[in-house]
């Protein structure tokens, strides 16, 4: 079920919304969670029933490991619960996710024939597993306790995150669905997830979904495109995929804040990072805690040498890259992340930060930091996008051809959305040729807006530190009615292949 659909937000969440208060309020307070927990589990199988085999699979033996735990807590026992654990969830993953990319290099790197399956991955299994792999690791170190299968239940399955994050931790979950408090409804907080809600939802609907025309054009006719078309392909990209995951995430906080529940924040405003460490603390930031606190600082963080930090912070960024998924194209841009990040903790060039007593032995300016790390960010996202390593080469092969053949006005013919209608037969009856200048003008203007609303203030921000006045529910009713109306051309969520 899409948050952007007619059944999520005209039948899914008003049903799950008062069933929750209802239950709350008749002091059912296990029988609410279970509800709610129920009605995620509707919620993810909507996309596919079979999805809640693998996730019921996964949560019961996740859950029966943590139980064991109770009986014995041995050094040895917790290692062997800690293997386990981490074998269940990664093996999930790998079989769902990888097997047929390992076995395809498999079979090309030692000229074997093994059999690809063709496995249909779960929605946000990497997701799910990720989340119960954290619990799992802390349950072994003595960090967690074992919880209720009620408690456990709705912390892997609350809707709002499930597909596509945030990634939460047990520890900021659990204590606020136990709080009384969050059981009754608060309508400060409800109207705040509203607002949030539907800035998510128009940056999905509105932009995302606009830029994706393009874009997707563009990628399946690689070869064809010139220096100004590819470079406002991969552009357009660079706006797409931020308006796309950082508007999932502000409709997922929105929820969240609806059921009186703060998820932790995802997104920072990426974009204005003057450096590629910085945006990297800005961008997916639950990613970014999970590896940093499940796999970096286990490796030894910074406290081992330069050399070992390096090392770790590479070992970081290649499992980022594999993790966003099973293709050479992630793993390279993945290096790419880590090798500039890298190159920011060496401190020989760099932005200087007030706020810091080090300093880089070299200082550009501002303005020349946030010039690279946006223009690299841009470049990489070329392997990320491309469906191969060809194609990603062709579209930087293209960027720097420095060659215009016109094809822009046939990747901008592509945007014939409604809101261009009129204007459309205007110009087909004054002057017909004069229509693709048309496109390409409208084309150019959604990036102005788009790079209108990257300098201004985010939409977690707009909503902590704006009143609820009549001026800005006007604003949020009109984007609400006109991204309702766009639902004609439903399309899912990037991150949900991941």
């Amino acid at each position: 079920m899409l948050f952007n659909s007619y059944i999520f937000i005209f039948l899914f969440l008003p049903l799950v919304l008062a069933g929750w208060y209802l239950f709350n309020n008749l002091k059912a307070y296990r029988l609410a969670k279970l509800f709610l927990a129920g009605m995620s589990l509707w919620f993810y199988g909507y996309f596919n029933v079979n999805y809640l085999l693998v996730i019921i699979f996964s949560i019961l033996g996740n859950y029966f490991l943590s139980y064991l735990m109770k009986f014995s807590r041995t050094r040895l026992t917790d290692r062997l619960g800690l293997i386990s654990g981490i074998l269940l969830n990664l093996g999930l993953i790998f079989y769902f996710k990888y097997y047929d990319f390992f076995f395809e290099n498999i079979n090309l790197a030692f000229h074997t024939n093994f059999t690809l399956k063709n496995i249909l991955l779960p929605l946000g299994i990497s997701f799910f597993t990720f989340q119960q792999i954290s619990f799992i690791i802390d349950r072994c170190t003595g960090k967690a306790e074992h919880y209720s299968i009620d408690n456990y239940l709705i912390f892997v399955t609350f809707f709002p995150q499930l597909i596509a994050g945030p990634i939460v931790l047990y520890k900021e979950m659990i204590p606020q669905f136990e709080n009384l408090k969050n059981k009754r409804f608060q309508a400060e907080n409800f109207a705040r997830g509203i607002t949030l809600f539907t800035l998510g939802l128009g940056k999905k609907v509105l932009l995302a979904d606009v830029l994706a025309i393009p874009v997707n054009y563009g990628f399946d006719h690689t070869i064809f495109l010139d220096t100004p078309s590819a470079l406002l392909v991969v552009l357009a990209y660079t706006f797409e995929i931020y308006f796309d995951f950082s508007g999932y995430s502000d409709m997922a906080l929105g929820l969240g804040k609806m059921f009186n529940i703060e998820l932790p924040v995802n997104f920072n405003s990426p974009y204005k990072a003057c450096s590629v460490k910085e945006l990297w603390q800005r961008w997916h930031m639950t990613l970014s805690r999970f590896f940093i606190q499940y796999v970096y600082i286990p490796l030894g963080g910074s406290r081992k040498g330069k050399i070992r930090t390096i090392l770790n912070i590479f070992i970081v960024f290649f499992l980022s890259g594999l993790w966003h998924g099973a293709n050479w194209t992630f793993i390279v841009w993945g290096v790419m992340q880590g090798l500039l990040v890298i190159w920011d903790n060496l401190g020989i060039v760099g932005v200087k930060e007030n706020d810091k007593d080090s300093f880089p032995r070299i200082t550009i300016p501002k303005w020349l930091g946030w010039i690279f790390t946006f223009g690299f960010f841009n470049l990489s996202l070329c392997f990320f996008r491309s469906d191969s390593m060809t194609n990603a080469f062709q579209m930087i092969k293209n960027i720097f051809a420095f060659k215009n053949t016109g094809y822009i006005y046939k990747v901008t013919a592509v945007l014939d959305i409604p809101e261009f209608y009129l204007i459309k037969q205007l110009i087909n009856l004054s002057a017909p040729d004069l229509l693709k200048y048309g496109y390409l003008v409208l084309f150019l203007f959604i990036l102005v807006v788009s790079i209108f609303i990257l300098t201004r203030k985010n939409a977690i921000q707009i909503t902590k530190e704006h009143s609820l006045d009549s001026k800005l529910c006007f604003i949020i009713t009109i984007i609400f009615v006109w991204s309702v109306i766009s639902f004609s051309q439903v399309s899912t969520f990037i991150y949900f292949n991941f």
